[in-house]
């Protein structure tokens, strides 16, 4: 009995030795079929040890990301979004491009319902910079519990 492809057949790095893409230019996010196309659910994703770099001083800025969204016909593949979120290591970027970056990085390759990204910055030079975005509204049907992550007070 042959199982039926579930889309896992196209994809180029679940299952491979990838090495760590240099900048986010050359990450390869990979998707797949949604399971349950029709029906809304939330996925959510934690990136608690986010870096990047800062564009002025080359210096690493940390982050705490979370990414919700709910599909429609795509669902991310989870390595290729390692991946992608590990190739900001050595991108010199502002704390509100990076974010952004990743939230209409990931829209313009899934098309999902919906998808929000909360990306909580450690502070730099005394302050934290949080930086939310969304693409609307969230459907009425869908539970979307709260990101939970404390404003800054040492995080964690």
């Amino acid at each position: 009995m042959t199982r039926p492809d579930d889309g896992s057949s196209a994809l180029t790095q679940l299952g491979r030795h990838t090495p760590a893409p240099n900048n986010p230019e050359d990450a390869v996010l990979e998707r797949v079929p949604a399971p349950y196309p029709g029906k809304n659910y939330l996925v959510r994703f934690t990136a608690p040890e986010f870096t990047s770099l800062c564009p002025v001083t080359g210096q690493p800025d940390f982050a705490h990301i979370v990414i919700d969204y709910v599909p429609d016909q795509w669902i991310v593949e989870s390595k290729s979004l390692k991946l992608f979120l590990t190739s900001f290591r050595n991108h010199g970027a502002f704390h509100e491009a990076c974010s952004v970056q990743i939230a209409t990085t990931l829209v313009d390759l899934l098309s999902p319902v919906w998808l929000r990204i909360g990306a909580y910055w450690y502070p730099r030079g005394g302050i934290p910079i949080d930086v939310f975005w969304q693409t609307g509204a969230p459907p009425a049907d869908v539970w979307i519990p709260s990101q939970d992550v404390p404003t800054y007070r040492g995080r964690g």
